[in-house]
């Protein structure tokens, strides 16, 4: 008798026994579902054996897939659909700041989280926690800045946490300067808070505007930065929002101007005076510190999105989807900061390639300037709360939009060890 397999079976006996165990091996491969470590791993599987769930990292393996390799810009693009997000919620992680905390406070709308950044004539992809943890094994990155740098740093941890959550390391009682790690991987996360990046004192605590006055000393890096960071491997600056507030402003610890001061006899400076010296003072303290061996990280200035007033005056932003790429554009004031920090990182890289340096600019600027819907706006406290209420349209919730700047960050990591080899052949 000939069988469907041929005319080679040595046994008839044994045929029916194999074409039985085949079809068998057929319907379990077919039920075991090929499924994504980002979603199925157990939490303890990964903390116990993370090294079998993500691989030593091999940068010349994780490059995207570029059409035009030289045009290329990754943060040049539009926002897409993204059904597979957001990658957390307010109820799977811990390190969400209150005022951020869109869903808790009954934020009424959902599409804002499901939105991914597409570059032109690449694919960015997803952060993917595994592979970021490996690649940061024994190394520490610090942020130093401003609320908008911890909005960062908390997004980091919520988008980690689906490996491993942090043990609170802080040498500081200061909540704004904490330090934390990641006990498996030896990964430190820090953060410094320096608002201005430069030497600060709060002359007021309330001040006209009653968001205080500070005297600015635009000649000095802030020591509680630029003494804690040598021994980091990256560092991202940032700074902004805050420079807009009353400020008086000292060079050569001589009084130079101010901004909105109403001190008689004091010139009046604008706000691009101090930031753009603030800037140049900041990147140089790096250039100058000899055993900082790391990638300086400037992260570029995030637009706010009030719409209808200034934040003291009923401004708010209730849009509810991104902008395309045509129906936005950087201007005014924003623009301004924007080229401050272009100009600036760029006389910073330049002089830092005479000292083996390494200046990276993550421009994150146009990319959230198209999302007037990421922000808190009232749903960062309840209706009733006894709370300064205005509405915040400065901050991102989380999740939400900020989660793509860990894709701009996982991708610049991957390519850091590719383009510092090429540095040095230059």
């Amino acid at each position: 008798m000939e069988l469907p397999f041929g005319k080679y079976s040595t046994s008839t006996q044994r045929t029916p026994r194999i074409f039985i165990l085949l079809v068998l091996a057929v319907i379990v491969l077919g039920l075991i579902p090929l499924y994504h470590p980002l979603n199925w791993y157990p939490a303890d599987l990964v903390t116990q054996y993370p090294s079998e769930i993500s691989p030593t990292y091999h940068a010349e393996e994780q490059k995207i897939k570029i059409k035009e390799p030289e045009t290329c810009d990754i943060f040049s693009g539009e926002w897409v659909w993204n059904p597979d997000a957001p990658y957390y919620t307010n109820m799977t992680c811990f390190a969400i700041h209150e005022h951020q905390n869109c869903m808790k406070y009954g934020r009424p709308d959902s599409d804002y989280l499901k939105w991914r950044w597409k570059p032109n004539g690449c694919e960015l992809p997803i952060f993917n926690p595994f592979q970021f943890l490996d690649m940061v094994r024994n190394k520490s990155l610090a942020l130093v800045g401003d609320s908008v740098g911890r909005n960062q740093m908390q997004s980091l941890i919520c988008l980690l946490g689906r490996v491993e959550y942090p043990e609170d390391i802080s040498d500081n009682p200061d909540q704004a300067f904490k330090k934390l790690r990641y006990k498996t991987y030896n990964f430190t996360l820090s953060t410094y808070w320096s608002p201005f990046l430069v030497s600060t004192k709060e002359a007021d605590a309330d001040g006209p505007s009653h968001t205080g006055v500070f005297n600015l000393y635009l000649d000095e890096a802030d020591e509680k930065w630029t003494n804690e960071i040598e021994g980091y491997d990256y560092v991202i600056l940032n700074a902004g929002h805050w420079f807009a507030r009353i400020s008086v402003y000292y060079e050569n610890k001589q009084r130079v101007g101010c901004r909105y001061c109403g001190l008689p006899n004091v010139t009046a400076l604008p706000l691009n005076y101090a930031y753009q010296r603030a800037f140049r003072t900041a990147l140089k303290a790096i250039n100058d510190l000899e055993n900082f061996k790391g990638v300086a990280i400037l992260r570029t200035f995030a637009p706010s999105h009030f719409e209808g007033g200034d934040w003291n005056s009923g401004g708010d932003c209730v849009r509810t989807r991104p902008f395309r790429s045509n129906e936005t554009a950087l201007e005014g004031q924003s623009l301004e900061q924007y080229q401050i920090q272009v100009e600036e990182f760029k006389a910073a890289e330049k002089e830092g390639k005479t000292k083996g340096k390494r200046f990276r600019l993550m421009d994150t600027t146009q990319a959230m300037l198209m999302r007037p819907d990421g922000h808190p706006s009232k749903y960062g406290h309840w209706p009733n709360a006894n709370v300064v209420l205005y509405n915040d349209c400065v901050h991102w919730c989380l999740p939400g939009p900020i989660d793509s700047w860990a894709d701009f960050l996982f991708h610049m990591f991957k390519m850091e060890g590719t383009r510092s080899l090429e540095e040095k052949l230059q």
